[in-house]
């Protein structure tokens, strides 16, 4: 596995995947090691689409599986078809593999998106599979997982909601890895890289006052959960599409407002208690960051109170 995991690959990753480059280093030493692994760390910071980058450049499969209260054992691991299994007995060519079977006969990751909300039963086959690289199936018999197979499981540790309490048996299998939001020139490099007509047409200073928009949503005092960098993609492509309909500037003060009402409003959870709605903070900080961008609209004050701008005592 040296070969598949080595510098090459790390070279790679880093040209692919804006920013990590402390999580690409962990993760590709994860799995170099042989270990499965655990990723933690709120929605919309990287998590699915660093793990796609790996595969893709090891050319390993990948299998993808969403967690949630449906997801029994027989859906992750498979089961018999009926149909077959009535005409030609409990054979293997009569069984259906699922995500779990099919990644470890073909050596590939298996990507459970939030861990932490599916059933415990569920939750122990995973557990049997990181600690024997192996599945006894009724009826089917012994599957080993194949040279490559790795587990890597993803969860929002701020997500209180529908979640269960991650066994310590869990954490005893796999690599740990917490996964913050990038920092803002980052960002603005995602949203560029993610809507590069929208970002041209607002210009830098557009992409980068959503950004701040967004980024603000997260440490807002009335604000329990924040937005990702996905609100300010959205807001930005909404922006561009808003724009062409009224004729008008990307960064009109009409236009990124209802852009960052449509994107934001949505995206974030206010505290109880408060006497105030999304639309109130996401308009308190679109005129924080993005009511000055529009054309026309008076220059942002300078730190001691003057309007921005050139000095006029300058020649």
């Amino acid at each position: 596995m040296r070969t598949r995991y080595g510098p090459d690959l790390l070279r790679r990753l880093t040209t692919e995947v804006v920013g990590r480059r402390r999580e690409v280093e962990a993760v590709v030493a994860a799995l170099a090691a042989g270990r499965h692994l655990l990723l933690e760390g709120p929605p919309g910071t990287g998590k699915s689409t660093l793990l796609r980058a790996v595969a893709a450049a090891t050319g390993a499969g990948y299998e993808f599986v969403e967690g949630n209260a449906e997801l029994t054992p027989a859906r992750l691991v498979g089961s018999f078809d009926p149909a077959a299994a009535l005409s030609e007995g409990y054979v293997a060519d009569a069984f259906l593999d699922g995500p779990l079977l099919t990644a470890m006969r073909e050596g590939s990751l298996l990507y459970v998106e939030e861990i932490n909300r599916i059933p415990e039963e569920t939750l122990n086959v995973l557990i049997t599979v990181m600690s024997e690289g192996e599945l006894n199936v009724p009826r089917l018999g012994r599957v080993v997982a194949a040279e490559g197979f790795r587990l890597v499981a993803a969860m929002n540790p701020f997500d209180a909601v529908g979640t269960a309490r991650i066994a310590s048996a869990v954490y005893d299998r796999c690599s740990r890895l917490a996964m913050g939001y990038q920092s803002a020139p980052e960002e603005e490099r995602i949203v560029a890289r993610a809507a590069p007509d929208a970002a041209a047409a607002l210009g830098e200073a557009g992409v980068a006052a959503a950004v701040a928009t967004v980024r603000d949503t997260r440490t807002h005092p009335d604000v329990r959960t924040g937005s990702s960098v996905r609100g300010a993609i959205d807001l930005v492509l909404l922006a561009h599409e808003l724009a062409a309909l009224r004729e008008a500037s990307p960064l009109a003060a009409d236009v990124t407002l209802d852009a960052a009402q449509l994107a934001l409003s949505g995206r974030i959870r206010l505290r109880e208690g408060l006497g105030r709605s999304p639309e109130d903070v996401v308009a308190e900080l679109w005129e924080r960051h993005l009511a000055a961008l529009a054309p026309g609209a008076p220059a942002a004050a300078e730190p001691d109170g003057r309007p921005g701008g050139d000095d006029p005592g300058k020649g």
